[in-house]
């Protein structure tokens, strides 16, 4: 069903129907939520969610981001609901929520690209602290250092002679795990970081058609 406001006068003032751009908080909320929830417990990331000592420094921003999508969805049904009812009201208040959405999502993507560097460290540490703990007591085994070389496809650090029986069977050849984490930790958040710039130029679609709209119902009730 479209956000379509009860008098149609408004919309067709300015030749286009503003209500439909009133939907892509919606959509694009949707697909937020459905990239956060893939991204933190599948693809490659997923063992870390079973983990005591998870990367939450590197989930931080995809929290933000998941959490600004639900905003978003539950704000384009009151955007939806300000059209069809032709409140200016509601519809400022629509445009104010997706002001806050839209600095959330910006501050996400700034965040994923600075913070990318503290980001990487953060994991390596874990990994070195793991790594370590493995060649102090080799016998009591080690799943977080398991997980590790699953998760990243790698396996120790200058070599994996020290750390082999912890290393993926299927993994050929030696492929140094702290340069593994920074390349793929790099590559995560620089998509974290375009996905919430990009939902961000959503946001102001969806913020210029709901002040369309606004001034349309005014002009519409001022000739009235």
């Amino acid at each position: 069903m479209l956000c379509m406001p009860h008098n149609h006068r408004a919309a067709q003032q300015n030749g286009n129907n503003p209500g439909l751009g009133i939907r892509k908080p919606q959509l694009a909320g949707s697909a937020v939520i459905a990239f956060g929830l893939w991204f933190r417990f599948g693809g490659t990331m997923k063992d870390f969610s079973s983990e005591d000592k998870s990367p939450e420094y590197f989930y931080m921003g995809l929290y933000v981001l998941v959490g600004a999508g639900a905003l978003m969805m539950a704000v384009g049904f009151f955007g939806c609901c300000g059209a069809t009812r032709e409140s200016q009201c509601v519809l400022g208040s629509f445009f104010t929520c997706l002001l806050v959405i839209f600095a959330a999502e910006v501050t996400t993507g700034v965040f994923a690209f600075i913070g990318k560097d503290v980001a990487i460290r953060h994991v390596q540490t874990m990994y070195e602290e793991a790594y370590n703990g493995y060649l102090r007591d080799r016998e009591k085994g080690n799943g977080t250092l398991v997980t590790f070389h699953s998760t990243f496809q790698c396996c120790g650090k200058e070599s994996s002679e020290q750390v082999q029986p912890t290393c993926p069977k299927e993994l050929l050849g030696h492929k140094n795990c702290i340069n593994e984490i920074e390349t793929t930790i790099s590559v995560k958040l620089q998509l974290i970081g375009i996905v919430g710039i990009g939902i961000a130029g959503f946001t102001i679609l969806g913020m210029i058609f709901s002040m369309v709209l606004c001034c349309a119902i005014r002009n519409s009730r001022d000739v009235i």
